[in-house]
């Protein structure tokens, strides 16, 4: 029997967790304060979506929009929320939600709160992909977004083998990160060299993180990714949770501790290449949204779905924050969660020192 957690339940909270049965063998087992903490994310996730749709040159009201949505509203509306707005709020839960599940998982497998794909430097090596696209060869869109994911892809690889010695330690897959992290952005700065200006300054628009100009084209593949992997994910989530206990643990307890390993691992840098690709390097919400979900629901364990949430939730408030928060000028959205993850990391790096784990 599969058992799939919204939460790690090993301490017992505002109530007694749960134990779903599903048809087929499949239990789904339920903490009922991360359940609470998934729809009020949830929640707010859609409620700033709304205001977001509405925000911009045309404002719409927030009704206005839900009725537009639902297909009442009239046809300078209709262009505008379904054609023009929705999309980009759409790519900006997803690659929210991506990089939230990502972090998760990556600080989960490395049981290690600065295990995220900023850290790692998986974001830098998708950028580095996207900048040969872009400074090699003036990649089209479609090829810029296809250069970040092969770019990801390979990083987070060479990070897995270079970490490799007869397992994968924590501290060890952060540490390798960090290297291949300066590495990768050495080879940025030495691309951005070589580049004209006008290439120059679209991977410097690129790099930053944004979501303007997103369209359809951008939501089928993320939504196509996130229908494959979240559900993978989440039927290998009692494994990673048993994994948490150490690998001794685990394999005592019948779990495939390498081969569990591997799967969430290439599953978490897929999340991230594809949201990079996406919208560019979107900083530090891979890193925030886990730490956040974990103290929302007081759970130990890697709360998947609560980063997922979180994740999606802090990126659609981040962008509406950068359209309205700086008077007429707007601000890339990486600009918005870099500063503020900026200073999350500091305090967290503070409080690990504290507690004596740094």
């Amino acid at each position: 029997m599969k058992t799939v957690d919204i939460a790690d339940s090993g301490r017992k909270t505002s109530g007694r967790p749960r134990a779903l049965r599903m048809p087929g063998g499949l239990s789904v087992r339920l903490d009922p304060r991360a359940l609470v903490v998934v729809v009020l994310l949830v929640v707010a996730a859609l409620a700033a979506s709304v205001v977001l749709i509405g925000t911009g040159d045309f404002p719409i009201s927030s009704g206005d929009v839900v009725r537009t949505l639902l297909g009442d509203g009239n046809a300078g509306q209709e262009f505008i929320v379904n054609e023009l707005r929705l999309p980009r709020v759409l790519v900006g839960l997803l690659v929210g939600a991506s990089l939230g599940l990502g972090g998760a998982l990556f600080q989960a497998v490395s049981r290690n709160p600065l295990g995220s794909p900023d850290v790692l430097g998986l974001g830098q090596g998708a950028t580095a992909g996207a900048l040969v696209m872009i400074v090699l060869f003036s990649g089209s869109a479609a090829q810029v977004t296809l250069g970040a994911l092969v770019g990801g892809l390979v990083t987070g690889a060479l990070i897995y083998l270079l970490a490799w010695q007869r397992g994968v330690h924590g501290y060890r897959l952060v540490l390798v990160g960090i290297g291949v992290s300066a590495v990768a952005t050495a080879v940025n700065g030495y691309l951005l060299t070589k580049a004209d200006f006008v290439d120059a300054a679209r991977a410097v628009v690129w790099m930053t993180g944004t979501l303007d100009g997103r369209d359809w084209k951008q939501v089928w593949p993320l939504l196509a990714l996130a229908g494959v992997l979240v559900p993978l994910v989440l039927a290998n989530a009692r494994g990673l949770r048993m994994m948490e206990m150490g690998d001794d643990v685990s394999h005592a307890l019948g779990v495939r501790v390498e081969r569990v390993r591997l799967l969430l691992m290439v599953a978490a840098v897929l999340l991230t290449a594809a949201a990079t690709a996406a919208a560019g390097p979107v900083s530090f919400v891979a890193l925030t949204a886990p730490q956040l979900a974990r103290r929302l629901t007081r759970s130990p364990g890697p709360n998947l779905v609560p980063s997922l949430c979180m994740g999606a939730a802090l990126l659609v408030t981040a962008d509406w924050a950068s359209q309205r928060l700086f008077g007429d000028g707007q601000l890339p959205v990486g600009v918005v969660t870099g500063v503020l993850g900026g200073v999350y990391l500091l305090w967290l790096l503070v409080t690990e020192r504290k507690a004596g784990r740094i």
